[in-house]
């Protein structure tokens, strides 16, 4: 019941978090401290805080609501961290992916995958108990999004990668874990 509550609660107060965030600071983080855990929300995201280094020359995307997302979550009963950092560069999707499958090495098998967009590529299996399962390509395989996988469900790293039609190459590291209590 305890972690059902908590859990609602720590919903409730991401979900409030647009409407307290409209301020002029718009680069501000928020950091929460409470009995019930502790919060951060902020857009200090970037690809080292994700493991990886930035890709040389790459630079953030300016378009709305692109915005990189540093999400930390940790209560008695769990822990979550999501960065999620948007770049793109002049350089072709195929250096952009050596530079990356060379980087990821150092965390286990990298995967290449397709998906039809950069959303598709964090995956988390539903059942608790069967532990933390390797990272696998999910549906057909196929489609315009590249992605490089390594990790397992609970500690993943992913570069979903777009060869876009203006010339520029956009991209997006992603890194997800999920942790206990006593491991943060």
């Amino acid at each position: 019941m305890l972690r059902s509550t908590t859990t609602a609660f720590l919903i409730a107060l991401v979900v409030s978090l647009p409407g307290a965030g409209q301020n002029n600071d718009k680069d501000k983080n928020l950091d929460v401290r409470s009995p019930v855990g502790d919060l951060h929300v902020g857009k200090d995201a970037d690809a080292q805080k994700a493991g990886l280094p930035r890709y040389p020359g790459a630079r953030p995307q300016n378009e709305e609501n692109n915005d990189p997302l540093n999400l930390a979550l940790s209560t008695d009963s769990f822990g979550m961290k999501l960065i999620v950092a948007k770049y793109e560069t002049n350089d072709p999707a195929e250096k952009v992916l050596a530079f990356y499958r060379e980087k990821m090495k150092k965390y286990g098998k990298v995967l290449e995958c397709h998906s039809t967009d950069d959303h598709d590529g964090v995956h988390h299996d539903e059942d608790e108990h069967a532990g933390s399962k390797p990272l696998q390509c999910e549906g057909d395989n196929s489609g315009p999004v590249r992605e490089l996988k390594v990790g397992t469900e609970d500690n993943q790293r992913i570069v979903a990668i777009e060869d876009a039609n203006s010339g520029k190459t956009k991209f997006v590291v992603i890194y997800l874990r999920k942790h206990a209590k006593a491991e943060i």
